[in-house]
């Protein structure tokens, strides 16, 4: 490719620029855009490279720019709903905007596209897994018998967990998992809860409110699942806890089961060697937030 050609290229790209661009982040959705004729990129290796070198431009002249993900059948159905031309490089600039807007988006700060893609993709990822709990959830409807919003009454009492689980949890940086197994398919969620010297714990809220989600949505429909929590602190080994859903509530597993739940390939059933400088460990007492007195059943 001469230099000419490159100027270009990037001329293409900067024109389709409004402050985010939306990447074609694989191969599969690289060639779907190559039917376009005004796509004008043909080797997604080099496209990749023109992107970072315009991102890299942008960020010197103190531009700021957003990435997003961008998807080609996304893109073909906002075209069709809003009655644009799929293959004029406005259209692709009017839906660009649309997901800065709406989608999930990550601030270009200087780090290759080889860390920012796998971020990207996370944080979609996680946007979707959030959406599709929370609209179960809200299907969840009223308790027939006591009329509460069962999806509501159980986020709360999943936010209570959280609280309880890391004002309990040794000091340090914790990593929690959430999984529920349920139909149509499992889902995941991750947050990360990072403690400075005086001991004040950052959480991010997006994480945050996705983890509560998927949790809420376990203990809304009393599906099987757990939660596994690590903490990591200086000079000390890490230690690990589980509870697993019962209920409306979680129970704490032993500190055997943790260690089972860890040391086992979950596809095959083999052991796997314990991790050294690892605590199994059992976790604090929630108190009476491991299960309701009564259990007030939906």
């Amino acid at each position: 490719m001469t230099y000419t050609d490159n100027q270009t290229m990037r001329r293409v790209l900067r024109r389709e620029i409004a402050g985010t661009i939306g990447l074609l982040t694989d191969e599969q959705d690289f060639s779907a855009m190559r039917r376009y004729r005004s796509f004008t990129f043909d080797d997604h290796t080099a496209y990749l490279q023109q992107v970072e070198t315009l991102l890299r431009s942008r960020a010197l002249q103190g531009s700021h720019t957003s990435v997003a993900l961008f998807d080609p059948e996304e893109y073909a159905e906002f075209c069709t709903d809003s009655g644009l031309d799929p293959d004029i490089p406005s259209s692709r600039a009017r839906f660009t905007a649309e997901l800065a807007a709406t989608g999930p988006t990550l601030l270009y700060e200087g780090q290759p596209l080889t860390d920012l893609l796998p971020a990207l993709v996370d944080e979609a990822v996680r946007q979707a897994t959030w959406e599709y709990a929370a609209t179960l959830l809200a299907r969840l409807g009223a308790c027939a018998s006591c009329g509460e919003d069962i999806g509501r009454a159980a986020f709360t009492r999943a936010s209570g967990l959280l609280v309880r689980i890391l004002g309990t949890a040794r000091p340090g940086n914790r990593h929690l998992v959430c999984s529920v197994s349920g139909a149509p398919e499992t889902i995941v969620a991750v947050l990360h809860a990072d403690q400075d010297e005086d001991g004040t714990t950052h959480v991010d809220d997006a994480e945050a409110l996705e983890f509560t989600t998927v949790l809420a949505l376990g203990l809304a429909t009393r599906s099987p699942g757990g939660l596994v929590m690590r903490t990591t602190s200086p000079d000390t080994p890490d230690c690990i806890y589980g509870w697993r859903l019962r209920g409306n509530g979680l129970e704490a597993l032993t500190a055997g089961e943790v260690f089972d739940a860890y040391c086992t390939d979950v596809e095959s059933g083999d052991l796997i060697s314990p991790e050294s400088g690892v605590d199994y460990c059992v976790p604090p007492d929630l108190g009476d937030l491991e299960q309701p007195p009564g259990g007030h059943h939906h």
